[in-house]
């Protein structure tokens, strides 16, 4: 859930930089969830007559995660040595969104781009630094 939050808190409109693998499925997990569910209480409020709380629900979500959205999936893109005008390849028909599927489910590319250092390095993997004893 931290992925989700800090693409919200701290990089809604960042477009510099890379954004592993992880950081990236995370947010769009939790992405789609909240999607599903907002939708599935859409559903259930027009039963009731009420679907314009539920419409405007979606939409208002829909809108605000626009931009942490974008500038993830671009971030995601320079991760893999692509530029971010990539992104246009999913206004293609059919196959554009098959092809930024595929960009971003590839690895990073190793070592600093010229979009920045690789995130996964060593010094900035939270894995590798799972029982070490802290420096003060």
């Amino acid at each position: 859930m931290n992925w989700f939050l800090d693409a919200f808190k701290y990089k809604y409109l960042d477009f510099t930089g890379r954004a592993r693998r992880t950081e990236y499925w995370m947010f769009m997990l939790f992405h789609f969830l909240i999607i599903f569910v907002l939708a599935f209480l859409y559903a259930i409020l027009e039963d009731v007559g009420m679907s314009q709380i539920g419409m405007f629900l979606l939409v208002v979500y829909v809108l605000m995660s626009l931009l942490p959205a974008l500038a993830l999936t671009i971030r995601r893109l320079h991760d893999t040595g692509r530029s971010g005008w990539y992104y246009l390849l999913s206004f293609i028909p059919y196959i554009g969104g098959i092809i930024i599927f595929i960009f971003t489910v590839m690895d990073s590319e190793m070592g600093q781009n010229k979009w920045g250092p690789n995130p996964k390095s060593a010094h900035t993997d939270e894995i590798n630094e799972i029982g070490k004893p802290l420096d003060f």
